[in-house]
């Protein structure tokens, strides 16, 4: 019994220097270790009794159908963010100002804070002088790795909605809502940023909209909307796409992001987002043909 109480502390000692806070242990079980408690030192003469190591702390919770259970303790996220950027950009040109913002962004402490090792901060790419300024939601796994915008299969997606429209990615600006890759314990997957997230980088978008100077911004997919917008949960992307907003004195185009559309690729939804880009295309007066017009249709 005294082999097994030992073996019950070492784990449990080991459980507290994983960072395990607590345990749960049904009543009947807490009965039992105390019992076994008692014998062993009952059965332990006095003189060799050893000073008894110190566990750590054991919650009783009156759920006797839950076993043994320990809770490990996840990490704080780190929550730097809420005191946003405040900055002027310097006089001069477009690129002297976009040089001087880029190197702001990359070298912004909190964005690299949230960048994982080997990572990057994103900003965005394109030319200054567009006049369509898409307006993506926060770096994948490829955009990280790359530091640009819109690289994964998603941004080879939207560099064909681009060339779909008579243009080149070259003669647009791309950026996103957020500089750096909303942080998950894998490497795998994405997560929306919050609003504190998005709040912290909405300075930096709306500096290199002052900059560019867009005639259009799209905005793909309900997180660039809500980074842009606020935050509405009524909101409906399906309802708003294809409709004209304002962000900035800017007019605005809502459709849906490439990932959406590789992820429903039906004639329908593609047809939708091409219909978004004709809107765009007649707001600012592009030749538009008849081929471009009958697109999914």
């Amino acid at each position: 019994m005294y082999d097994a109480l030992d073996l019950l502390i070492e784990d449990l000692k080991r459980q507290k220097r994983k960072g395990v806070r607590s345990v749960e242990i049904d009543p009947q079980s807490l009965e039992t270790l105390r019992q076994a408690i008692g014998k062993t030192e009952a059965s332990v003469p006095q003189a060799a009794e050893p000073e008894p190591p110190t566990p750590p702390v054991v919650e009783s919770k009156l759920e006797p159908t839950k076993p043994l259970i320990a809770e490990e303790a996840k990490p704080e996220p780190k929550k730097d963010y809420h005191t946003l950027p405040e900055f002027t950009l310097p006089t001069g040109s477009k690129q002297k100002q976009w040089d001087w913002l880029q190197d702001r962004v990359l070298n912004c402490r909190v964005c690299n804070n949230h960048v994982k090792p080997g990572k990057k901060v994103v900003f965005g790419v394109g030319s200054l002088d567009a006049e369509i300024f898409f307006c993506g939601e926060a770096p994948g796994a490829d955009e990280e790795i790359q530091g640009e915008p819109f690289v994964g299969k998603a941004g080879q997606l939207l560099t064909k909605i681009i060339q779909a429209m008579g243009l080149q990615r070259e003669q647009v600006y791309i950026g996103n809502i957020m500089n750096w890759r909303p942080e998950l314990e894998s490497d795998y997957g994405n997560r929306p940023p919050t609003a504190d997230e998005m709040a912290f980088c909405l300075p930096y978008l709306k500096a290199q909209l002052e900059i560019v100077k867009p005639k259009v911004i799209i905005a793909l997919g309900a997180t660039a909307v809500n980074g842009l917008l606020g935050h509405d949960p009524r909101r409906s992307i399906s309802k708003m796409r294809g409709s004209w907003y304002e962000f900035a004195g800017i007019p605005l185009m809502i459709s849906f992001h490439p990932s959406y559309v590789l992820r429903n690729g039906t004639n329908k939804v593609k047809r939708m987002v091409w219909e978004d880009m004709l809107a765009v295309m007649e707001k600012l007066n592009h030749p538009i043909s008849e081929k471009q017009r009958s697109y999914f249709a």
